[in-house]
């Protein structure tokens, strides 16, 4: 049994069964054995590899996506460029690197990385240092500016509620104790969330609401103070529920989220939907959401790629191999989607009417 688990159990047996969510936030953010807290989850001796891990195009191309975005709107001076989820500072990093080609954007830029993890931040200023980032645990605490943000497989990892739905009513998903195990059981029926459309028994419903807080959040500060946001997220673009999208990744493979809490990584599928639907409610424009694959062939990887592997020969194949993983249906290319909100009606590059999904 992990530390976290035994604060969980006596949790439960004080206070009763917890809802998915309280359960999803104490494994990833508990102060002292929460997920994030404790480790550096990434790359070959973590639990997963994210885009900006497998290759330096993927950064690269933000920066080029930042810089421009800055460009269109007047090359504002300063501004805020911020990440939120920076996991080591990597896709910062070569982005900035690529950026510092566009005159004035690294002078103008006032770095800021929305990160709660201590042993995360670390990395990042190992990789960052260079730019006296700042960082902030909210995205309201950095000051108001243009805003020119990136997020990258973060809001995924943001707590969900989980309902079912059963003889018409929602019933919200609890971790409670049975037979000395951690289980899932269902509350009483309850109101506060609505059925979703064509909804039948059975079905499971996710909503996060602390994505919702944030999504609406980048909208409201983009409608005040100017900018673009880019995010990038695995998860789906339709109002129709789908399903349990929770999981749990430990050591590279599929885990049971209920399994060593604290130990392993809990995501869940992002609604791009909802995160646009709510940016938009608040004062932003939300652009079509297209798939990472043709986000990135729009922003020129396949060229970057020829270049890297003309560079550097013996390299060829580890730059293809990134190139299909970033970039494939199969593997991350439809998953993976892109969202791009701003601050007026100048579409961000890639976003423009014409591009196909």
């Amino acid at each position: 049994m992990t530390p976290l688990e035994a604060i969980i159990r006596r949790r439960i047996e004080a206070e009763g069964p917890m809802p998915v969510a309280e359960y999803m936030a104490l494994c990833l953010a508990h102060p002292e054995h929460g997920y994030y807290h404790s480790r550096d989850p990434l790359g070959r001796g973590g639990d997963f590899t994210t885009a900006p891990e497998i290759s330096q195009m993927f950064g690269e191309l933000i920066g080029l996506w930042l810089a421009q975005a800055w460009t269109d709107r007047g090359s504002p001076a300063p501004f805020a460029l911020v990440e939120l989820g920076p996991g080591r500072g990597t896709l910062m990093a070569d982005a900035l690197r690529a950026a510092a080609r566009v005159p004035g954007f690294v002078e103008a830029a006032e770095l800021w990385l929305v990160e709660t993890s201590p042993a995360l931040r670390k990395k990042q200023w190992e990789a960052l240092g260079k730019y006296q980032p700042k960082w902030a645990d909210r995205l309201e605490e950095v000051p108001a500016m243009p805003l020119f943000a990136v997020a990258n497989e973060f809001f995924d990892a943001l707590p969900i509620r989980q309902f079912e739905i059963r003889s018409g009513a929602l019933h919200e998903r609890m971790v409670g104790v049975e037979d000395g195990a951690l289980t899932l059981g269902l509350s009483p029926a309850i109101g506060d969330e609505p059925l979703p459309d064509h909804a039948e028994d059975g079905t499971v419903v996710e909503t996060c609401p602390a994505g919702r807080t944030i999504a609406a959040e980048i909208g409201a500060r983009l409608a005040r103070e100017g900018g673009a946001a880019l995010i990038i997220d695995y998860g789906h673009d339709t109002n129709a529920p789908r399903g349990d999208t929770l999981q749990a990744v430990k050591d590279h493979a599929y885990a049971d989220v209920l399994a060593q809490p604290g130990e392993a990584d809990l995501t869940a599928h992002v609604d791009f939907r909802t995160l646009s639907r709510v940016s938009e409610e608040a004062g932003a424009t939300g652009w079509s959401v297209r798939s990472q694959g043709a986000l990135l062939d729009w922003l020129g990887i396949r060229l970057r790629a020829a270049m890297l592997a003309k560079a550097a020969p013996e390299r060829e194949d580890e730059i293809t191999a990134a190139l299909d993983r970033l970039t494939e249906p199969e593997q991350m290319g439809t998953l993976f989607k892109a969202l791009a909100l701003s601050g007026d009606d100048i579409p961000p590059p890639g976003f423009s009417e014409e591009l196909g999904a």
